[in-house]
């Protein structure tokens, strides 16, 4: 009987603890980045009893009770839901964002991010974003345009901060290729091209294409004049002149024109090569067209993040950079982890260090995709949780029965006794 006692006590004990952590699964339902734990139980004793009656074999296993051996984490991935701030992040797949505390580094996968007042990444408790910045920000001028910001070394990442204003810099045109058929006729031709100055201003490169009056067959001579100017014409920054010849088949054979001065910058006036460029063939005129570097200046438009966690910045020129990466974590024992919060995690000696993965050349990546506009909702199943309080309950009463009954026989025996 007092076997019956502490197979019931410790039942209770075990399913309470068993209903506590379903509890507070449940209260989390709608936790986002929320992490489920589910409850192991092992006997608490076995005793060996020998069976020596007629017809028996082998030893009876009989349990002395339960205890809780451990509380497991649900690693399978929350349902996806909208939002509707960019900083908002959801990670497809393994992995950890890595948050920085006041002491050390926390890990959730809650990737409800926004921007404090300077600027930093940071998550709704103020912990910072920890990742890799892309060292083209200077102050709030973007100094180089990158496709692509490595991950550095997994201890060695870093708060991330982005500005909310940046300016994409000017770049002057140096260089302007001309393509265009001009034909036999005697007509003047024109081809342009938009071209950048050092302020940042476009403007209009011009050629103006006229046949020379004589002629020395068996080829055609041209010619013509470039000029830059602003692009409603009131301003002329240069004029140059040149001449060209073309082949007997109508393919560019050489060009005196070379350089010409926008608002002091020097470009380059390529028309081409045989018929890779301007060529004067015997068919109706099309217009031409031309291809010219440098860049208007832009303002920042936004951030976003693309799978491989690279933070895009897109400016109102159209040109987009890279201006950093959210880290992504991962551990050999993602069970190991020590639990602070619902959705706070440490590092332990089981869950190991924290490591990324590294592609086929030993460059640290992401490796899973992240998703911005998305939130990754609790893994916690209502009518899951629902149905495992209930046999709790059950299995909570049947121990509670037990200590009843037991005390009720230990009454019976005693008044047996008197």
């Amino acid at each position: 009987m007092t076997q019956a006692f502490y197979t019931g006590i410790s039942g209770l004990k075990s399913n309470q603890t068993a209903i506590d952590v379903i509890s507070d699964n449940l209260a989390n339902v709608s936790t986002n980045g929320f992490r489920g734990y589910s409850s192991e139980f092992s006997s608490l004793f076995d005793k060996t009893l020998n069976a020596t009656s007629v017809g028996a074999s082998g030893d009876n296993q009989i349990g002395i009770g339960s205890r809780v051996q451990a509380t497991t984490m649900n690693t399978q991935n929350g349902s996806l839901a909208l939002s509707d701030r960019s900083t908002d992040l959801a990670i497809q797949g393994n992995g950890w964002f890595g948050l920085q505390s006041s002491d050390k580094p926390v890990y959730t996968r809650d990737g409800a991010f926004t921007f404090d007042a300077n600027d930093n990444l940071v998550a709704n408790d103020g912990y910072h974003v920890l990742g890799t910045m892309g060292g083209n920000i200077t102050g709030n001028v973007l100094t180089a345009t990158l496709n692509e910001v490595p991950l550095n070394d997994v201890n060695t990442q870093e708060k991330l901060r982005f500005p909310k204003y940046l300016a994409y810099p000017a770049e002057a045109t140096t260089n302007a290729k001309f393509y265009a058929n001009i034909g036999v006729g005697n007509e003047p031709i024109s081809v342009g091209a938009g071209v950048v100055d050092p302020n940042g201003n476009k403007n209009n490169l011009k050629l103006v294409f006229t046949k020379n009056a004589v002629q020395t067959p068996p080829g055609s001579q041209w010619d013509v004049v470039a000029t830059t100017e602003t692009l409603d014409g009131l301003t002329t920054y240069d004029t140059q002149t040149g001449r060209v010849e073309f082949g007997p088949s109508g393919e560019l054979l050489s060009s005196t024109l070379s350089t010409i001065d926008n608002n002091g910058a020097s470009i380059q006036m390529n028309l081409g090569a045989q018929y890779s460029g301007i060529v004067s063939i015997n068919r109706p005129y099309e217009s031409g067209s031309s291809v010219a570097d440098g860049t208007v200046g832009g303002d920042l438009e936004g951030y976003s993040i693309n799978k491989n966690g690279e933070v895009i910045a897109t400016f109102t020129n159209g040109m987009q950079s890279s201006v950093g990466k959210v880290a992504v974590y991962h551990f050999q024992n993602d069970q190991g982890l020590n639990r602070i919060t619902g959705t706070r995690f440490t590092e332990s000696s089981n869950s190991g260090e924290a490591m990324f993965y590294k592609d086929a050349t030993g460059k640290n990546i992401v490796g899973s995709d992240i998703t911005n506009f998305r939130l990754e909702s609790s893994n916690v199943r209502m009518d899951v949780g629902l149905t495992e309080l209930i046999v709790y309950q059950k299995s909570f009463d049947a121990n509670s029965k037990c200590v009843t009954t037991a005390d009720q026989m230990i009454q019976k025996a005693l008044s047996m006794h008197k």
